[in-house]
């Protein structure tokens, strides 16, 4: 390994420009070595010091990444995250069908989830969406209530304890609460969002789309914020795979019939059998594995 070489942190990234943490705390503009990036906000990385800036000479081993893919290109989120928090809120009602995605491809990757129900305060609408719920509760899901309005406190301390020591990228649909959940956790977070932002402008009106929090001053925990999005493709999954990916799913794959069973339209199929069925699988989700198997069965061109 070359001596002149440092390790940093990459904390926000646009174009083909990141800004690195390095050991010492000091922020910098790193640009890859070839003429493409390949990082990523939360990649640990080798960097040199070139003139006032950096550059980018390799990325150290990742643990994980988690992105989506659609027929077009691939958008990365994070890397090397101990966990993602979807954050839904009880107004304006959420898709299941979006965090069905973000659920299976944080399972491709082996992270753990917290899903947290924002807008406890709401009553009828809330419980409304907490039923909606339970089918992820049923199949072993953490599922938190929260309240962000006005102040209020409900559930953000149980919340806070799950964050802690963790690496956490937190998703979720526009009006669910993710800038105020951000600003609630980590009060320095717009000011850490201006000097962000000033280091990555140089003058070149870029903005930056994913961003990294320190949560506390020891630097034990982190949060990651992801600008929200209309799609999660899952090209990068096999449909013969998102059975596996789908815990409710998964823990009866073994006892079809066939060994190679798509659970769609086989005899003898044991994820069919239990469709509907007292703790088994409910009906939505199993329209929702039909659905996905079919889009990610398409032909690719």
């Amino acid at each position: 390994m070359n001596d002149s070489l440092r390790t940093g942190l990459v904390i926000a990234a646009y174009g083909r420009h990141c800004l690195v943490e390095t050991e010492t705390g000091e922020r910098l503009i790193c640009h890859p070595r070839g003429k493409k990036s390949q990082a990523v906000v939360g990649d640990r990385v080798w960097w040199q010091a070139s003139a006032d800036e950096g550059t980018i000479e390799k990325l150290q081993p990742r643990r994980n990444l988690l992105y989506r893919q659609d027929e077009i290109r691939t958008k990365s989120f994070a890397a090397n995250l101990d966990q993602v928090l979807v954050l839904l809120a009880a107004e304006p009602e959420f898709s299941e069908s979006q965090l069905t995605r973000a659920l299976i491809a944080a399972q491709a990757e082996s992270i753990e989830v917290l899903i947290v129900l924002n807008k406890s305060d709401l009553g009828a609408l809330f419980e409304r969406a907490w039923q909606r719920l339970e089918p992820y509760r049923a199949m072993g899901q953490t599922v938190l209530a929260l309240s962000l309005q006005d102040g209020a406190q409900a559930g953000v301390a149980d919340l806070e304890q799950r964050l802690q020591g963790k690496t956490t990228l937190v998703l979720g649909p526009s009006g669910a609460g993710k800038s105020t959940l951000i600003n609630r956790l980590v009060p320095a977070a717009r000011a850490q969002t201006n000097e962000i932002s000033r280091a990555l402008n140089s003058g070149k009106h870029t903005t930056t789309s994913t961003t990294w929090y320190w949560v506390d001053e020891g630097k034990s925990t982190a949060l990651i914020d992801s600008p929200g999005f209309q799609e999660f493709g899952l090209h990068h999954i096999e449909p013969t795979r998102l059975a596996q990916l789908m815990p409710d799913f998964a823990v009866r794959l073994g006892n079809c019939r066939f060994y190679n069973c798509s659970h769609l339209h086989e005899p003898g199929c044991a994820v069919r059998d239990a469709v509907g069925a007292p703790d088994g699988i409910n009906e939505n989700r199993y329209r929702l594995y039909g659905e996905l198997f079919a889009e990610l069965s398409q032909p690719r061109y």
